[in-house]
């Protein structure tokens, strides 16, 4: 009976090597774990950015809105259709006409009538800031009594039909402001409002008071007549049954409909949808359904559909960075997968080619070896694509589950595949390495079809990316076509080297430099797959560590921009002496210099210019640390007499002005200063049109005016990288009087702010997790590729030290040979990530990446750039982990040889 069919053999065959089987099973498990993983990952983490997008925007933002004004209210009595009841009725029809995603939160909707046109209050007692009247707006909206607590009278009740007299009820915010009680009058125009009672809303920042936020709270405004006077705004909030009494007043009034989205329910997968859902409330079908119900006149209006349209773009721009570590982790783990299946076929060739030789099939060959590989690395699968169901949150359930069946066949096929390459055709076992191997002229073609394809590919890449084109599954797999070439090129190249160093070593008088080198040399011909296994994961590793890097330096700079230190303190009037003493003495800070701001209207019509005045010294220490537009102090040295003073200016106010002298007007008096140098930014102003001049000068120009208390410093910026942020807050409390507010900025606290996106950091930590998960699967490579040639090495150290050859000279051999290798991998890696980075580099956008709500393309826009610390480490530590391996073999060599030898002498 044929030794492939004969009964049992499959069983035999696991249980006799149940090491490789739950070898191949770990693997395959963790590999269909990731690959299922990875899309639920992305999906997660869109998720978490679209609800934070619709949950963090204002509420005023997130909600669709229906109105409809008195012109287009339609039948014989008007006033029905401003009853409570006609408005209940239409809110019901209306929520039935919203369909799924389009999701509302009955709770937090309102629903009433309110004046459009603000009413002017007669009555005298009322506060008047320049003399003008408040001016009050009215709702008679719904829920009143579920979303305010009542802190003094009642709710108003609804007036009888005909009657002159309302009742309202204000905030005590409104109250406190208008000086407003329980039972006092206001006169609007003919119209008289009693207030029936306070209120005090039980979620002022929720959806329900801010779909108007004059009724939770008034607001300060201004007439628009020359000049300009202060006045107040404030709302009064009726019963819902008084909306018909409000068609006699002049405010004009409307009905309308009020209804939050519900986010919590939304995924990445809704997005399309529910705007296409909105839009039509806007301007399609559901519009004509909601005039059928509300009124011919109807309008909706919602910036649901433009925060949907804004996360859509972020989404659109970080999506290819992250294709690229999927494609790189995806090609790094598939190549580990064959090189798993041909370590086991060389392990077995003599067994299989016997069962060649006597007759098997190579069809019936390679089935039985898939049924062997299928019965463990199919279920490995199956556990590993259910446990990324189970633990990583995401909705792409069947992208998940093709992903791990993908890596399932791969694991199940490597194997069989290559068993059937090398026993093709049954032939005596010959010579096999880079340096003896002629490839045929068939791998020749191939090699160099696969060589002119991936050159061709990044050229055409390269040409898309410079000229502004889309990104693609192209873009994505730029680092592994990079890859592919300098693998097939260091490949070709790898002997000629080796030979040119191993004639020189001939002649030396030791063995281990030349037999080290000629062993390097004939390195297995299938070192080609390992080869590029590193080379994508130290290309990969180095695209994702200069995108990291480059993501940190983005924030970095935007926070320094926004604080222009370490941090800054800041008021509208000087600073305490006793804050300025008790800020320096921080720990942590290195300086702080004091310096006033003084915002100027420029007679050009321009945008204002910044006077800034401080200290040479200190300020240009300052400017010298924190990088922005560094100068010497001398520049700034006070010139004397009635000479201009030198002024540091910015190159905009450079271009606006000249080189001449010009007057300033600040607070304190008139300031003739001629520019000096010019910089692009300044710490106290960061970007914006400054002129720094010397407080010295100053106080020398204008000495009694500027040594006055009013014009003292104004901000501080603090310098010093281990700065308490706790301390100086507390240090600002306790020397700051009740009168002066005080505000503090740090830029550790500026940028945290610009990290804490849960799109941006989603993408960053699945980002990270799939480079380290390539570095895992090149670590694999790396030792599966010295497990292939483990035998043969630990026979040669055998061999060499039964002819005396002591064990630091076997080690030095294991590691001079396995250090050409590790060298050809890692300068190839920083060549490939080099060349990736110098590819990709114009055309990747990490802007959405690094600062939250920035848009791309502009001055501004962050790209990648080469990091020198992403392009050595990982191949540094490629060669130091090669090198750690070989010792380790050749210590346990060394170990397993000498316990041998005790058991040969021990007595039988």
């Amino acid at each position: 009976m044929n030794a492939l069919t004969r009964p049992g053999w499959l069983g035999i065959r696991l249980r006799s090597a149940r090491a490789a089987a739950l070898a191949l099973g770990a693997l395959v498990l963790v590999t269909a774990f990731l690959a299922a993983a990875f899309p639920r990952g992305v999906t997660a983490y869109e998720t978490a950015g679209l609800r934070d997008a619709l949950g963090s925007a204002p509420p005023e933002q997130r909600a669709v809105e229906i109105s409809v004004g008195r012109a287009d209210v339609t039948g014989a009595d008007p006033a029905a259709g401003y009853a409570a009841a006609a408005l209940d009725r239409q809110d019901r029809a209306i929520r039935g006409l919203f369909r799924a995603p389009l999701r509302t939160t009955p709770a937090d909707a309102v629903h009433g009538v309110r004046t459009t046109k603000p009413l002017a209050a007669g009555d005298s007692w009322l506060p008047r800031p320049d003399g003008v009247g408040p001016e009050l707006s009215l709702y008679a909206a719904s829920g009143l009594g579920r979303h305010a607590t009542v802190t003094e009278g009642r709710l108003p009740r609804a007036a009888a039909p005909g009657s002159g007299t309302l009742e309202a009820a204000v905030t005590t915010a409104t109250a406190r402001t208008l000086h407003l009680r329980a039972g006092r009058t206001l006169h609007l125009h003919g119209l008289t409002v009693r207030i029936s009672g306070l209120l005090a809303p039980r979620e002022p920042d929720g959806d329900y008071w801010a779909a108007d936020a004059l009724r939770a709270a008034p607001r300060r405004a201004v007439t628009e007549g020359v000049p300009a006077q202060r006045f107040w705004r404030a709302g009064l909030l009726l019963a819902p049954g008084d909306g018909p009494a409000l068609l006699a007043t002049d405010g004009e009034p409307e009905k309308f409909w009020h209804y939050p989205v519900d986010a919590g329910a939304l995924t990445t997968a809704d997005a399309p949808l529910l705007r296409e859902r909105v839009v039509s409330a806007e301007h399609g079908a559901t519009l004509a359904g909601l005039r059928a119900v509300a009124g011919a006149g109807a309008l909706a209006d919602s910036a649901v559909d433009g925060l949907l349209d804004g996360c859509a773009r972020t989404r659109a721009a970080i999506a290819p960075v992250i294709a690229v570590a999927a494609c790189g982790l995806g090609t790094v783990a598939g190549i580990v997968l064959l090189m798993a299946g041909a370590l086991t076929a060389d392990r077995r060739r003599p067994e299989l080619a016997l069962l060649r030789a006597r007759g098997a099939s190579l069809t019936g060959l390679a089935g039985r070896l898939a049924a062997e590989t299928a019965v463990v690395a199919l279920p490995a699968a199956a556990a590993g694509g259910g446990l990324a169901l189970l633990l990583v949150p995401g909705e792409r359930v069947v992208p998940a589950l093709l992903a791990a069946a993908g890596a399932g066949l791969l694991g199940t096929l490597a194997l069989p595949l290559r068993a059937a390459a090398a026993h093709r055709r049954p032939r005596p076992a010959a010579r096999a390495d880079l340096a003896g191997a002629r490839p045929s002229r068939r791998r020749t073609v191939a090699e160099l079809t696969v060589l002119v394809l991936a050159v061709g590919a990044v050229v055409a890449l390269r040409r898309r990316t410079t000229a502004g084109g889309g990104v693609d599954v192209l873009v994505s797999a730029a680092p592994v076509l990079v890859a592919v070439i300098a693998a097939l090129v260091l490949l070709r190249l790898w002997p000629l080297p080796l030979r040119l160093a191993a004639r020189p070593a001939a002649r030396t008088c030791g063995l281990t430099g030349f037999l080290a080198l000629a062993r390097a040399g004939r390195a297995p011909a299938t070192a080609g797959l390992p080869l590029l296994a590193l080379l994508v994961a130290l290309t990969t590793a180095s695209f994702g560590g200069s995108v990291l890097a480059g993501v940190a330096t983005a924030r970095d700079r935007a926070a320094l921009t926004a604080v222009g230190a370490e941090a800054r303190i800041s008021a509208e009037r000087p600073l305490p002496a006793a804050l300025q003493h008790a800020v320096a003495r921080v720990p942590g800070v290195e300086d702080a210099v004091p310096l006033r701001i003084s915002a100027l209207t420029a007679d050009d019509g321009g945008p204002p210019l910044y006077l800034v005045i401080a200290e040479p010294e200190a300020y240009a220490r300052l400017a010298r640390a924190m990088g922005l537009g560094a100068f010497p102090a001398a520049d700034l040295a006070d010139p004397g007499g009635d000479r201009p003073l030198p002024a540091i200016v910015s190159p905009r106010v450079r271009t606006r002005f000249g080189d001449a002298p010009m007057a300033l007007q600040p607070e304190f008096g008139q300031l003739v200063v001629r520019p000096r140098a010019v910089r692009a930014d300044t710490p106290a102003q960061p970007g914006g049109d400054f002129v720094l001049i010397n407080a010295r000068s100053v106080a020398r120009v204008h000495p009694d005016t500027y040594a006055e208390a009013d014009n003292g410093p104004t901000t501080m910026l603090l310098s010093g990288r281990g700065l308490d942020a706790g301390a100086l807050r507390a240090a600002v409390r306790a020397h700051t009087p009740a009168s002066l507010a005080v505000q503090v900025s740090l830029r550790s606290a500026e940028r945290a702010e610009l990290a804490d996106s849960p799109l941006q950091q989603g993408a960053e930590r699945l980002y990270t997790a799939a480079v380290v998960a390539g570095a895992g699967f090149a670590l694999l490579a790396l030792l599966l590729s010295l497990l292939r040639t483990a035998p043969e090495r630990t026979r040669l150290l055998a061999g060499l030290r039964t002819m005396g050859l002591p064990p630091g000279r076997g080690r030095r051999l294991m590691v001079l040979e396995a250090l050409p290798p590790a060298l050809l991998a890692a300068v190839g890696g920083v060549l490939a990530g080099a060349a990736a980075i110098r590819l990709l580099g114009p055309g990747t956008d990490l802007t959405p990446l690094a600062l939250p709500g920035a848009a791309g393309g502009g001055p501004g826009t962050v790209r990648l750039q080469t990091d020198p610390a992403s392009l050595l480490l990982p191949s540094a530590g490629v060669v130091v982990l090669a090198l750690a391996v070989a010792l380790v073999q050749a210590w346990v060599g060394e170990r397993r040889r000498e316990s041998t030898e005790l058991r040969a002498g021990d007595p039988s």
